[in-house]
């Protein structure tokens, strides 16, 4: 579809519109893996918060634990696919979804942007703390904790470095930068991730660099020529195959590193 000026709104949402069936790269019945919807107790006084949780469906003896941090949409099909991903490379990856207390995805890309923009950030943060910290005691697991995140969930994973301070390691993607006086309390090495083409975000960078060289973090960190936010999303126009397909292995090898040894 031509992106010229005629092109109507609907058009354009169409356009943008993200195509879950050609970005999925792990079935959901891939034979190697196994994955089930969990709950976990909140914090906040909700109940219960509902994920996607993954691992190798053979294991030999504990293994590293992933917790996945979705963008701004909840627990989409995208994002479940990514735990798959990570469970297919022998890690046990589990993916909350922040909407739970508002009834969960719904299964549609615009409403849950709405739902999105309803929750309590204060309290949804506090249920991403609890994840990790249900990872931390899964009895399949080593005891050892990631995080990955994207867009928000970048933002998130940030926001985790600095309130967890056995954090294994942490791997944002395109998110916003903790305060400076936040980044200071970072203990976990973190891999980070930015696009060339994202000015909101990376403006923030040098800021964040320079509490983090202040803090004698652990850090690296990449910026990707030509990339636009969001760029590792396959199921969306924004998405750069090159720069994907480098920084997820830069992942790999980065949560390889620090969880498994």
């Amino acid at each position: 579809m031509p992106w010229g000026g005629s092109m109507t709104a609907a058009g354009l949402l169409s356009a943008l519109a993200p195509n879950f069936a050609a970005g999925q790269q792990v079935a959901v019945d891939d034979p190697h893996i196994k994955a089930t919807y969990i709950k976990y107790l909140s914090p906040n006084g909700y109940g219960s918060v509902r994920g996607y949780l993954a691992k190798p469906a053979k294991t030999k003896g504990k293994l590293p634990t992933v917790l996945v941090v979705h963008e701004n949409r909840g627990l989409n099909p995208h994002v479940e696919d990514i735990a798959r991903r990570l469970a297919l490379v022998n890690f046990i990856a589990f993916a909350p979804d922040a909407l739970t207390p508002l009834g969960g995805y719904p299964g549609d890309e615009d409403r849950a942007r709405e739902l999105f923009a309803k929750l309590d950030q204060v309290k949804t943060r506090e249920d991403f703390v609890a994840a990790a910290g249900y990872l931390k005691h899964l009895p399949d697991g080593n005891g050892k904790v990631g995080v990955v995140g994207f867009c928000y969930g970048g933002g998130i994973t940030n926001f985790l470095a600095t309130r967890i301070p056995d954090l294994n390691a942490a791997v944002p993607f395109y998110g916003n930068q903790p305060a400076p006086e936040d980044a200071a309390k970072i203990k976990a090495p973190l891999l980070i991730h930015y696009a060339e083409k994202d000015e909101r975000i990376t403006a923030g960078w040098p800021k964040f660099e320079a509490a983090l060289k202040a803090a004698h973090v652990n850090y690296q960190t990449y910026i990707y020529p030509g990339a636009q936010h969001g760029f590792n999303n396959d199921t969306t126009p924004r998405y750069d195959e090159a720069a994907a397909k480098l920084a997820w292995q830069r992942t790999l090898s980065f949560l390889s590193e620090h969880l498994r040894a």
